[in-house]
């Protein structure tokens, strides 16, 4: 069963292909991808693609992600969840995005609050990492407010619009979550 998880302005709930819609609004946007592994999105398709393709993550125990919508619409926002998990190491790496017309409102932090406690709590992970390109200033002070810590830097760890891209490796561990 794919859980939904409610904070005090929001819904975290399993993504639907109706969500198509909502995705392809933001993702297509060059300042929504900016900082992302994805290049901005140009059809439908891709949006409905990533939809399913974070489906199919959830499906084989490899991640899961959730559609963020406000209480009260239904309409999805943002994204956020886990990838590369690991029941063995108990570990994943958090991701995220959310559409710039809710950017600075303190909503990705409520987000991430939460997260962080069906991460420890309910899926027993120990360790929750984070990568970041290391001018997305933004997402480090969201990491740094959640009470992450930064590790060091993976050099040229990303291959992104033609050229080798650093990426910042940031944590958080169980025992410093609350």
């Amino acid at each position: 069963m794919f859980p939904t998880i409610e904070t005090k302005r929001l819904k975290l709930r399993e993504l639907r292909l109706e969500d198509t819609l909502d995705l392809f609004h933001y993702f297509s946007k060059d300042e929504v991808t900016k900082y992302y592994d994805l290049d901005s999105f140009t059809e439908l398709s891709q949006a409905e693609n990533l939809i399913t393709n974070w489906q199919e993550r959830f499906n084989n125990e490899q991640g899961i992600r959730f559609g963020i919508t406000l209480n009260n619409e239904d309409h999805v926002i943002g994204t956020c969840g886990f990838h590369n998990l690991s029941r063995k190491h108990f570990k994943a790496e958090i991701g995220y995005e959310l559409s710039p017309e809710y950017w600075r409102q303190g909503i990705m932090r409520e987000v991430l609050d939460a997260i962080l406690i069906y991460g420890f709590e309910d899926l027993g992970l120990n360790r929750i990492g984070a990568l970041i390109d290391p001018n997305n200033i933004s997402s480090r002070l969201l990491l740094e407010k959640s009470g992450f810590k930064e590790e060091g830097i993976l050099n040229e760890y990303y291959y992104k619009q033609n050229r080798f891209v650093d990426a910042v490796i940031f944590s958080k561990l169980k025992k410093n979550y609350k």
